[in-house]
């Protein structure tokens, strides 16, 4: 298994199943009421922050309500799945299909733009990255130390993103139009960060190969020696 590749997938799906939960929330407070068409705002008037909080979403289903607790309930699932089974057969296109429903469902559209890099990366998670192999010339040492940095940035980014867009919440900034702008550069950012994480975790599991192949030798070795 991919160490690397593994906590890249769980860190990004459970991100992005609090984000489904989180629109689900606030589409359940808007209570049991028509939602008036396919594309709609998963923040109500109501329980709006600031000016762009409006949270948009799409959902084939035409109550608040019901979109709201199917989108809590799928993005649960999502990170569960992600925590427990995305490694295992078939896991990463159940996890894909979780990824669909939520879309569906009232999850938000924003995430459509990683769920397919998220689903091609877990399929990675049990292979050997032969190609990216190939790609770093045997230079995996630096990239690879890099990787939990560039995890750490990528979710923080994220996690940013998330906040502002519910909240509107800036330290510092009061402008509406300011913290949008802040927003978008934080999501501009993870455009760049993220495909890094991905590639810096290529190249840490390429590094960490040699030395587990080292150990299992070694473990082999001690296996045969008690034996005999």
């Amino acid at each position: 298994m991919n160490r690397a590749t593994r906590i890249n997938v769980t860190v990004l799906g459970v991100i992005f199943g609090i984000s489904g939960i989180n629109h689900g929330f606030f589409e359940m407070l808007q209570g049991n009421a028509p939602t008036g068409g396919l594309f709609i705002s998963a923040i109500g008037d109501a329980q709006k922050m600031w000016p762009h909080g409006n949270e948009l979403a799409f959902t084939l289903l035409p109550n608040f309500l019901i979109s709201g607790i199917a989108a809590m309930l799928i993005g649960l699932a999502i990170i569960l799945w992600t925590c427990g089974y995305v490694h295992k057969k078939n896991g990463p296109i159940i996890l894909l299909l979780l990824f669909i429903l939520l879309l569906l469902a009232g999850g938000g559209v924003a995430q459509v733009l990683f769920f397919p890099w998220i689903y091609l990366v877990a399929r990675q998670i049990n292979k050997f990255p032969a190609f990216w192999e190939k790609v770093f010339h045997g230079k995996t040492a630096l990239p690879g130390k890099l990787w939990p940095w560039s995890l750490a940035i990528s979710a923080t980014l994220l996690v940013l993103v998330l906040v502002i867009g519910v909240t509107g919440f800036v330290p510092g900034v009061n402008d509406p139009e300011a913290v949008f702008k802040v927003m978008l550069g934080c999501l501009a950012a993870e455009v760049i960060f993220l495909p890094l994480t991905f590639l810096s975790g290529f190249a840490h599991d390429i590094a960490s190969k040699p030395r587990q192949l080292a150990d299992n030798a070694s473990h082999q070795a001690v296996t045969e020696s008690i034996h005999l």
